[in-house]
């Protein structure tokens, strides 16, 4: 139903709502929500454009949540990436439909509306209570990155 990309910014979100204490770095958030680094990179720069996170330069620095996570729905997230798409005309071009949509695609349309709803209806704190029936939430682990050999060789000189 979503993309992929959705996907990986709503995780990368997730996990920046429940380590909001100090930034995260996309190499941080990459392992911890198993996303493509170089990808959730520019993942993270369309988030940064819709005013969603915040990043930070420096040694301390990385991506912090610019938005209070309950006041952030899902489908500020999915739409900052890669926006749902609606039946607007006849996808199959037909001229006579103009603008008017079949049965099948008005159904497919008002299907896409209601999920397109419900991720409206949907903030992010709420994605990080705990499933019904259970104590557990999900929460993405705080992952220390090792340091490459040729890092370790460059502070041993």
């Amino acid at each position: 139903m979503i993309s992929s990309t959705a996907e990986y910014a709503l995780r990368a979100v997730a996990h920046l709502a429940t380590h909001s204490a100090e930034p995260s770095t996309v190499q941080h958030m990459a392992e911890a929500t198993k996303s493509p680094a170089g990808y959730l990179a520019k993942i993270m720069q369309d988030l940064v454009r819709a005013g969603i996170v915040h990043s930070q330069r420096g040694p301390n620095g990385g991506f912090m949540l610019a938005r209070d996570a309950r006041q952030l729905s899902v489908l500020d997230v999915i739409n900052a990436v890669d926006p749902i798409r609606r039946i607007e005309a006849c996808p199959l071009g037909i001229p006579a439909h103009g603008r008017t949509l079949c049965p099948l695609h008005q159904r497919l349309d008002n299907a896409i509306a209601l999920v397109e709803s419900v991720f409206a209806d949907t903030t992010i704190a709420d994605l990080l209570q705990p499933p019904r029936g259970t104590e557990e939430r999900c929460v993405f682990p705080r992952v220390e990155l090792r340091r490459s050999a040729r890092s370790r060789k460059a502070k041993r000189a």
